[in-house]
């Protein structure tokens, strides 16, 4: 499915593909947590769906990835 969302960190408008359903999409807009809505994407594609912000502008404000970081977590 194609996703556009704007970054609110670079006001910079994305279109990505992402490997989702409308109803995945569904069932995340009407409260379910976005992991178990969509266990298959990686973080940086979550990410993207939930806010716009991509893995490159999290690395620069954060200065490593989400999925970087969740590994650190583990």
């Amino acid at each position: 499915m194609t996703i556009t969302r704007k970054s609110p960190l670079t006001g910079i408008t994305r279109t990505k593909e992402i490997d989702v359903t409308i109803e995945q999409i569904l069932a995340w807009e009407m409260g379910e947590l976005i992991q178990n809505a969509m266990p298959h994407l990686s973080a940086d594609d979550r990410e993207f769906v939930k806010t716009g912000i991509t893995g490159e502008e999290w690395d620069q404000l954060f200065g490593g990835s989400e999925n970087e970081q969740e590994e650190e977590l583990v």
